[in-house]
C-alpha cells in the first residue's frame, strides 16, 4: 500500500493534499498530529508499532477501579497539557489533587516534605521541617554555603545536580532530599543529572548567585510559581492520548513498525511492517516521535552524527505496583497524597501515591466499597534485577516495604503491575546541547524533525511542546 501526495477541489481551484507521517503514537507524535490539524490541507498518518496509542499515558481498571497505569497528573504551571486537555474536550475532566502534602520517609520516619525547595534545593536553612530530615552536623553544612568559596555557573555551564548541591550545602541534602525528589520524576541519579534539563529554575539563579541558598530562594520568586503544581483528569490522565488521537483527524494505525526511511525525489518513504511482507508508505514530510533507539535506527543512513549522538542517551525502566486494600485493614488512615523514599534508604519502593486520598474520583469509587488505593513506584536507573521479578514476587517485596513505610501488610483485594522498560531519557549534563546538534543535523534534511522526552523533558507538557515544535517546523521547512 502506498499513500503519497493527492489534490482536493476547494470549489475555487485545485489544492494539493500534503501527507505526513508520523512515527510514534504517544503524546508527542499525538500532538504534532493535532498541531498538524490546524493546517486543513494536510493529512495525517500516525504509525505506532505497540498495539496502542498513548505511550506511557493509559489508564485500566482494577478491582472495577479505573487507575491510571503511567502518569496520573500533568504540570499545571505550563500550559501546553491543560491547553491541549481543554481544546480536545477534556477542560471539565480537569482536576486538581484533593491534597497536595507528601511526605518523605527518613532514617525509619515519615516527616513533612521539606518546603520552599527547588525541586529539593533549599532556599533557607532555618526551616523547621529541614530540622526534621537533617541531623544538627548536616544542617551545620548545608549553612556554610553563605561562606564557602565558590562562584556561579558560567552563561553556557550546566552541571550535574547532585554535584553543585553537594559541593555547596552537603552530601546530606543530596541524599536525603533532592534524590528522591529527583528520583521520583527521572529515576536516575542527581548526581548525574542535568541541571539545564531537570531543574531548570534555578539555572538562570545559580549563574546570577554564588550561594546556591540565595539562587533558590530567587528561583521561588520566578512569576508563574504559585498556583495548583499539578492537575489531573477525572477518569485518569490516560484518556488524554484518545481524545488528541480523535481532535487530530488522523488515521492511525498501530501494529505498524517503522524499518527504514529514505529520501525520495518529492519527500520520504517509509518501509512498514513485518520483512515477509512490507508495505511502503510515502509522505511529504515526516515527524519522528519516538524514543532514541528507534529514532536513532531510522536516521542512521540519513544523519549518522545524530544517531551516533542519540544512541549514547540512556533510559531508565521503571515499575508501578498498583494496590486495592481494605480500609479496614490499614492499620492507620492513609494521609496526604503519598511519600518519597530515598535510595539511601534500602528500600525497594521509591515512592508511593495514595491515590485514593489524592483524587476526587478515584475516592468517590473507592470510598462506597471501603477500599483504598496505592500505587508504588519501583526502579531506578541501572536497577534491572527488582524489575526482573515475577509480578507475585514484585507485589510481595512491595508489601514488604509498605509494611515499613505505612505500617501495614495487608493483603490487597487486588493489584497490578505495571512495568515501563526504558521509559525515562537519562539527561546528563550538557544534553540541551547534544539536542541542538541533532536537530541541527536534522534540520539539514528538509521535511524532518523529532520530538518526544528524549529532546524536551519527560513531562507530558514538554512532550506535547515538544511534538508542536516538530508539526511547525515540517510544515515551514517541508
Amino acid at each position: 500500500m502506498r499513500s503519497g501526495v493527492g489534490q482536493v477541489c476547494d470549489g475555487v481551484g485545485v489544492t494539493q493534499v500534503r501527507h505526513v507521517a508520523v512515527v510514534g503514537g504517544g503524546i508527542a507524535g499525538l500532538a504534532a498530529a493535532a498541531a498538524l490539524r490546524a493546517d486543513p490541507a494536510v493529512r495525517i498518518m500516525v504509525l505506532e508499532a505497540s498495539g496502542r496509542i498513548g505511550g506511557k499515558l493509559a489508564v485500566s481498571e482494577v478491582a472495577g477501579l479505573s487507575v491510571d497505569e503511567g502518569a496520573e497528573s500533568m504540570l499545571a504551571r505550563r500550559p501546553e497539557a491543560v491547553e491541549l486537555a481543554g481544546s480536545v474536550g477534556l477542560g471539565d475532566s480537569l482536576i486538581v489533587p484533593m491534597t497536595a502534602t507528601a511526605a518523605l520517609w527518613s532514617r525509619g520516619r515519615l516527616h513533612p516534605l521539606p518546603d520552599r525547595t527547588v525541586m529539593g534545593v533549599p532556599s533557607e536553612s532555618t526551616s523547621p521541617r529541614l530540622r526534621r530530615v537533617l541531623t544538627i552536623a548536616e544542617r551545620a553544612r548545608l549553612r556554610l554555603d553563605r561562606v564557602v568559596p565558590g562562584r556561579p555557573l558560567g552563561a553556557d555551564e550546566d552541571v550535574a545536580v547532585g554535584a553543585l548541591v553537594e559541593r555547596r550545602l552537603g552530601p546530606a541534602v543530596v541524599d536525603r532530599i533532592v534524590e528522591p525528589l529527583l528520583g521520583g520524576v527521572y529515576a536516575g541519579s542527581a548526581r548525574q543529572l542535568s541541571l539545564a534539563m531537570t531543574v531548570p529554575a534555578l539555572l538562570g539563579p545559580a549563574r546570577r548567585h554564588r550561594s546556591l541558598l540565595a539562587a533558590a530562594a530567587e528561583a521561588l520568586t520566578t512569576p508563574g510559581s504559585s498556583g495548583p503544581v499539578f492537575a489531573g483528569i477525572a477518569g485518569g490522565v490516560g484518556r488524554l492520548p484518545g481524545a488528541v488521537a480523535r481532535a487530530s483527524g488522523a488515521q492511525i494505525r498501530t501494529r505498524t513498525t517503522v524499518r527504514s526511511l529514505e529520501r525520495t525525489a518529492t519527500g520520504w518513504r517509509l518501509l512498514c511492517g513485518p520483512l515477509p511482507a512490507p508495505e511502503v508508505v510515502e509522505a511529504d514530510v515526516v515527524v519522528l516521535a519516538v524514543p532514541a533507539t528507534p529514532a536513532a535506527r531510522l536516521l542512521r543512513p540519513l544523519a549518522p552524527w545524530a544517531a551516533a549522538e542519540l544512541e549514547g542517551l540512556s533510559y531508565a525502566s521503571v515499575g508501578l505496583v498498583t494496590l486495592v486494600l481494605r480500609d479496614r485493614d490499614l492499620r492507620r488512615p492513609l494521609r496526604g497524597s503519598g511519600l518519597l523514599v530515598p535510595p539511601v534508604e534500602g528500600l525497594a519502593v521509591k515512592a508511593v501515591t495514595h491515590a485514593s486520598v489524592k483524587w476526587g474520583w478515584i475516592d468517590q469509587a473507592a470510598r462506597p466499597r471501603g477500599l483504598a488505593v496505592l500505587r508504588a513506584s519501583v526502579g531506578r536507573h541501572g536497577e534491572t534485577a527488582v524489575l526482573q521479578r515475577e509480578d507475585a514476587d514484585l507485589v510481595t517485596l512491595v508489601r514488604a516495604d509498605l509494611a515499613t513505610l505505612l505500617g501495614t501488610d495487608a493483603k490487597p483485594v487486588a493489584a497490578r503491575v505495571t512495568r515501563w522498560g526504558g521509559s525515562l531519557p537519562q539527561y546528563a549534563p550538557g544534553h540541551l546541547d547534544l539536542v541542538a546538534r541533532v536537530r541541527a543535523a536534522v534540520a539539514a534534511l528538509p521535511g524532518l524533525a523529532v520530538c518526544g522526552a528524549a529532546y524536551d523533558g519527560v513531562g507530558i507538557p514538554a512532550c506535547i511542546a515538544s511534538g508542536r515544535a516538530a508539526a511547525a517546523a515540517v510544515l515551514v521547512g517541508g
